[in-house]
């Protein structure tokens, strides 16, 4: 394991993440047998994106994998259950696939239990989807002998991580020493990467799990990209901040009015922390592009045109007030105090009106790069619990002002209270938001009987509009959808034999 202070060699026996151990170093770089188990297991099964410029040591265990398949009939079963487990919960974005295996893995315990590190019913939703996967993966590894394959690997592992030592220490210290950021503040937090030369170099996996900061980060054959470590380790330093300044935050929360339409993810329309947060982390980094801050050396014509044209690509994305801090941190390089002295300025120097004006100038792009930082802690569903009474009680518009409060706050799940609205709309007859509501909770979801409840109900009104083969593609998908439960089945199934026919009285919203 690699931290700030060396502490050895990395530790070959330990799950990705277990919630309760005690950090011993701000930041740690290191490996896990319970990651490179759940990758080596999806290589095997063909996963093989970015394959060609991965370290030789991926298709290295992908041959020995392929050996022990072919000498073994014990092997080959385990595979195949194995492989069809996967096939059946692939994802339309590869990127998606990948990252549900992820979330589960870094809450599995050691090999070769790859027990719950938390309660069943915490899991994030995509690690929930697959985690019938794990019996699937005990087998495997037994089977395989994955552990005699990590130990003959592991040299190889323990080269990867030294020779990334200097570089991730430098690059710590240069963004610590810009933002004049004492060590105090990191105290009861840390930050972990996590490597695993068996995944796509091109693809990066990073959760927030309490405060707790972890990323998952394949290298290519030529080495780790640093910019996902640097984002990560700038979230680590100004979340905190964000949240002890939140009374000052909160009061720009119209601005969230200006950016319903932009591309970036959800939770940035309905949380003004996370969108100050992200707009500020862009600003930093586009500092960096060029001669670093603080170097001495002047940035040209053409790294200034960089940092603009980085900034005008978050500013498209819908992180509005990047612009803002990008100027006001021309001036923080120039000043004595460190970010925790400066931040509370920022924020009251913010002109709101002006902000909301630059705003509503931009033309947002068409699509935003996704988020590398989720915060993957368990979603708190309290109003949409509310939500859900209040709609089956008949109450709709009370329902419908607790969902919409969901959406605002941080640990509400935005995908249930977006399908809340959905249903509480479909009960007052408004097909056209109905409609709009069931589609934006499809963008969104992960949770299997969301999904497929939302394309039950799409296709029920397409059905009352006579659009009959577009009504029939929606119940395929439902049925693919990963949700067996017998109602959702059903419901399925009788869309694709009969276009649907509404019951003469239907139970404010509820699945029929």
């Amino acid at each position: 394991m690699w931290s700030q202070q060396p502490q050895g060699g990395s530790s070959s026996k330990r799950g990705a993440y277990t919630p309760l151990e005690a950090p011993t170093s701000k930041i740690t770089f290191d490996s896990s047998e319970t990651l490179f188990s759940i990758f080596a297991a999806l290589n095997a099964c063909g996963y093989d994106a970015d394959l060609s410029t991965s370290q030789p040591v991926r298709q290295q265990v992908r041959t020995a994998l392929a050996r022990v398949a072919s000498s073994s009939d014990e092997v080959r079963a385990a595979q195949t259950r194995l492989c069809a487990f996967y096939r059946e919960h692939q994802q339309p974005e590869p990127g998606r696939t990948l990252a549900q295996y992820v979330s589960l893995g870094l809450y599995l315990s050691e090999p070769p239990k790859f027990s719950l590190t938390i309660p069943e019913p915490d899991l994030p939703p995509d690690a929930a989807y697959v985690q019938g996967f794990v019996p699937l993966l005990r087998s495997y590894y037994a089977a395989a002998g994955l552990h005699d394959i990590w130990q003959k690997h592991h040299t190889e592992y323990e080269a990867m991580l030294a020779g990334f030592h200097q570089p991730v220490s430098q690059m710590i210290s240069q963004v610590d020493f810009y933002l004049r950021m004492p060590v105090s503040g990191y105290l009861g937090r840390r930050m972990a990467v996590f490597a695993e030369p068996m995944g796509p170099a091109s693809q990066v996996n990073a959760r927030q799990y309490g405060s707790d900061y972890l990323l998952v980060l394949s290298p290519s054959q030529q080495g780790f990209k640093l910019d996902p470590i640097r984002h990560l380790y700038l979230h680590f330093i100004l979340d905190p901040l964000a949240t002890k300044h939140y009374t000052q935050i909160k009061q720009l929360e119209p601005i969230l009015t200006d950016v319903q339409s932009a591309p970036m993810e959800q939770s940035f329309k309905y949380d003004i922390s996370l969108l100050v947060t992200e707009s500020l982390v862009r600003a930093v980094e586009a500092r960096f592009l060029g001669p670093r801050p603080g170097s001495g050396k002047s940035p040209s014509k053409q790294d200034e045109a960089l940092r603009q044209a980085a900034v005008s690509d978050a500013m498209g994305e819908g992180y509005v007030l990047t612009q803002y801090f990008y100027e006001t941190l021309k001036n923080f390089e120039k000043e004595p105090a460190g970010i925790k002295d400066s931040y509370g300025n920022w924020l009251y120097n913010l002109n709101l009106s002006r902000e909301q004006k630059r705003a509503r100038e931009i033309v947002f792009k068409d699509r935003a790069a996704p988020e590398l930082v989720h915060a993957s802690k368990p979603m708190q569903v309290g109003l949409v619990d509310a939500a859900e009474t209040k709609l089956a009680a008949g109450e709709i518009a009370s329902a419908e002002e607790l969902a919409k409060a969901a959406l605002q706050r941080k640990n509400e799940d935005p995908a249930r209270a977006m399908f809340l609205l959905a249903r509480a709309a479909t009960a007052r007859n408004d097909r056209v938001a109905a409609r709009s509501y069931f589609e934006e909770t499809l963008k969104i979801a992960l949770e299997p009987r969301l999904v497929a409840w939302s394309h039950i109900y799409l296709g029920r009104m397409l059905d009352l509009q006579q659009e009959r083969e577009a009504a029939l593609a929606h119940y395929k998908a439902a049925l693919s959808a990963g949700d067996s439960t017998p109602d959702t089945t059903s419901a399925a199934e009788r869309g694709l034999a009969q276009a649907y026919a509404p019951p003469s009285a239907q139970r404010n919203g509820e699945p029929q």
